[in-house]
C-alpha cells in the first residue's frame, strides 16, 4: 500500500503528521499533488478544540480532523472518464464539493497532505485550472479570496459608497482589494495591529484607523463626512461597514456610528456573543447582512487572482515548508505572530 504524509489534529492545541493511505483515483476522479496550502482560522479552531465531535449534533468524543481546505497543486493522474483535465495541470480546489465531506473540515480528505483525491473531478465545479504564471502559494489564496469576494458581493457596494472594513486579516484585506477593484472610491481599514494597517495601505486601502488608539467614529466622520441617523443625531457618512474581525466591540461600534440607511455585512465568525442594541439599529434603520462562504464565487475569483497576483501575494506573511509544520501552526496559533501562513510542498 502506497502512503503519504497528512496533517491532522492531535489533541488540544496540537497537530501531527501521519502516514495515510495514498488515494487511488477512480474513473471519475483526479489525484492532485499538493504544492501549497494556506492555514485558515478554521484550521486553528479545530486545533484549539483538539478535533471535532464524532457526532457533532449530539456531542461525543473528539475525532481527529484532516486539516487544510485552501490547497493548490498539480494534477498527477486523471480517471478515464474525466474531461478537461490532464496530468500537469495546475489547479485550485472547491473544498465544499467533495461527496465524502468538506475537504479539511471534517471530510475524509485534507488539503494539507502530499496528495489529494478530487472525487468526481469536474472543471468549474470541483477544480479550476490556473496558468503557470501564478505561483502555487498565491493560488492557495483562492478559497479565502472567494469568501472575501462573496462578502463584497453581499454588500452591494457601488463606486460612490464609503466603506470601512474592520479586521485586517486575510479576509478583511481581501475584501478591501475586491472593493477597490470594484471601483469603490473610498475604503478604510480598521485594526489594532500597526503592521496589519501598513499592509492594508500596501494593498490599496485609502486610509486606516488604529482602533486601539483612535476614536473610530470621529475618524470616520473626518474621512467620510457628517451624516445623521433617523432622529437627526450626528453620525459619520459611512455607507457600508464590513465586520471581518468577529469582535463584539466592532458590532457595538457600528451600531453607535451608523447613519440612516447604513449596512453592516458580517463575514467574520463571532468570537463571543454580545448584547445587541436593537434600539440603536432601529434609529439608523441599519441593515444587517450575513455573508457565509462562496455560493458562486469559488472559481469566479480565479482569473482576477491571476491578473492581480502581485497585489494578493502581499497577503502572505510566512511561507513555511511542510517539513516544518509544527512551526507553521505555532505561528498561526500565536495571536499577532502571523497574518497569513502558507505551507509549501516540494515538487
Amino acid at each position: 500500500m502506497a502512503t503519504m504524509k497528512s496533517v491532522q489534529t492531535a489533541g488540544v492545541g496540537k497537530v501531527e503528521v501521519v502516514d495515510a493511505e495514498r488515494p487511488v483515483p477512480g474513473p471519475k476522479d483526479a489525484l492532485v499533488r499538493i504544492r501549497a496550502c494556506g492555514i485558515c482560522g478554521t484550521d486553528v479552531t479545530f486545533v484549539h478544540m483538539g478535533g471535532m465531535p464524532a457526532r457533532s449534533h449530539l456531542g461525543g468524543d473528539l475525532v481527529p480532523v484532516r486539516l487544510g481546505h485552501e490547497p493548490a497543486g498539480e494534477v498527477l493522474e486523471v480517471g478515464a472518464e474525466v474531461t478537461g483535465l490532464k496530468a500537469g495541470d495546475r489547479v485550485v480546489v472547491n473544498p465544499q464539493d467533495a461527496p465524502t465531506g468538506i475537504i479539511g473540515c471534517g471530510g475524509r480528505y485534507g488539503g494539507m497532505s502530499e496528495y489529494l483525491l478530487i472525487e468526481n473531478a469536474e472543471v468549474g465545479r470541483s477544480v479550476a485550472v490556473f496558468p503557470d504564471s501564478m505561483p502555487f502559494d498565491v493560488a492557495s489564496l483562492n478559497e479565502p479570496m472567494a469568501v472575501a469576494r462573496h462578502c463584497v458581493n453581499r454588500s452591494g457596494a457601488r463606486p460612490e459608497d464609503r466603506v470601512v472594513v474592520f479586521g485586517a486579516g486575510p479576509i478583511g484585506l481581501g475584501a478591501a482589494i475586491w472593493l477597490k477593484l470594484r471601483g469603490v472610491e473610498h475604503v478604510v481599514v480598521a485594526d489594532v495591529i500597526p503592521s496589519r494597517l501598513e499592509k492594508a495601505l500596501a494593498v490599496g486601502a485609502d486610509a486606516v484607523i488604529n482602533s486601539a488608539e483612535e476614536d473610530v467614529t470621529a475618524r470616520l466622520t473626518e474621512l467620510h463626512g457628517r451624516a445623521a441617523n433617523a432622529l437627526g443625531q450626528p453620525r459619520p457618512g459611512t455607507d457600508i461597514f464590513i465586520d471581518a474581525a468577529g469582535a463584539a466591540a466592532v458590532f457595538n461600534t457600528v451600531v453607535g456610528a451608523a447613519k440612516w440607511g447604513a449596512k453592516l455585512v458580517m463575514v467574520a465568525v463571532q468570537k463571543k456573543g454580545s448584547d445587541i442594541d436593537l434600539g440603536g439599529m432601529l434609529r439608523s434603520e441599519l441593515t444587517l447582512i450575513a455573508s457565509q462562504g462562496y455560493p458562486t464565487e469559488i472559481f469566479e475569483v480565479t482569473p482576477e487572482l491571476v491578473e492581480h497576483q502581485d497585489r494578493f501575494a502581499k497577503l502572505i506573511s510566512q511561507r513555511v515548508p511542510s517539513s516544518e509544520i509544527d512551526r507553521a501552526f505555532e505561528l498561526a496559533l500565536t495571536p499577532g505572530a502571523a497574518e497569513k501562513v502558507v505551507v509549501t510542498y516540494d515538487a
